[in-house]
């Protein structure tokens, strides 16, 4: 099975701890990388997990709050210092290119490379980027400013050939690409050989769905139904619900529900307030909802 990897480098909330960074991660898909936030320290989270800078050429901004992309300059001139020529794609809320701009006119002079900017909107679901293997599409969040988390979806492979049956009926060449993409085969004499006898279902689809930060939104979970593994911010505990309502954050348990009404496999939380010493809690209320929940953590890798 091909790679489909996430890397937590950074899994804190705003106010900075000796414990956690601000938010970011890294995919990994098939060896191209794809960055979601980019908090502060997030390139040195990026040596610390041991993942090539050269791989990465798209970054996913959530909002526009600094504990997810303060690092965002840092990350772009030592791109530049270690003399980077591939575009770099940042998608994000329109206003990010109106800040950043001038930041990179004053400490990013003569760059080696283009920051090509991508607009998105927070309060649709759209397709914001695209390959042959992988999608990422916007999940619309609440929060205080305009916000949205990220689908990653990989997309069907093509059906495997029984090698057997086609040599049993010797089929040529040029006919396998469309046998494995679905279709019968028709003999000499006519006969119709369906593909299911050719061909073996390929390996179930991934997804994995980022949501952070949003208050308690059900609204997301028609898009996020059946995901390999939901990231969801937990920044409170249930006794801090009400700081979550006016702050527009999610509680441990409002997470895990979110996870159990959209099937999905597996939960990570994350996003943990600075209040809290021992995380330990908030992994144990949301496993009272949600059994197959994990805290996050920096540099944890996780394989779909």
């Amino acid at each position: 099975m091909e790679k489909f990897e996430i890397n937590i480098l950074g899994c804190g909330s705003a106010l900075p701890t000796t414990r956690h960074f601000p938010s970011s991660q890294v995919i990994n898909f098939r060896d191209k990388l794809f960055m979601i936030d980019c908090g502060e320290g997030s390139q040195l989270q990026f040596r610390k997990s041991k993942i090539k800078f050269s791989r990465l050429n798209h970054i996913f901004i959530s909002h526009l709050h600094g504990d997810h992309c303060f690092g965002l300059i840092g990350l772009i001139s030592t791109f530049s210092l270690l003399g980077r020529t591939a575009t770099l794609h940042i998608y994000a809320h329109k206003d990010l290119k109106m800040i950043l701009q001038p930041q990179l006119d004053y400490f990013c002079k003569g760059m080696t490379y283009e920051v090509e900017f991508h607009d998105i909107n927070t309060n649709s679901s759209d397709v914001i980027y695209e390959d042959r293997s992988l999608s990422v599409s916007t999940i619309p969040l609440k929060h205080r400013i305009p916000t949205c988390g990220f689908l990653f979806q990989e997309k069907p492979a093509l059906r495997h050939i029984k090698r057997e049956m086609i040599d049993r009926y010797s089929i040529p060449i040029a006919y396998i690409n469309c046998i494995k993409n679905g279709y019968d085969f028709i003999t000499e004499d006519g006969e119709t050989i369906p593909n299911d006898a050719l061909t073996s279902d390929p390996e179930p689809t991934r997804k994995y769905a980022y949501c952070s930060d949003t208050k308690y939104n059900p609204s997301i979970i028609d898009q996020i139904r059946g995901c390999n593994l939901l990231f969801h911010e937990a920044t409170f505990a249930e006794s801090d619900k009400k700081r979550a309502e006016e702050t527009f954050h999610t509680t441990t348990k409002q997470a895990a529900s979110i996870a159990n009404d959209a099937n999905v496999k597996r939960l990570i939380i994350g996003h943990f307030s600075a209040r809290y010493e021992q995380e330990e809690l908030l992994l144990d209320e949301a496993k009272t909802i949600f059994e197959e929940t994990i805290l996050a953590k920096e540099n944890l890798k996780i394989n779909l």
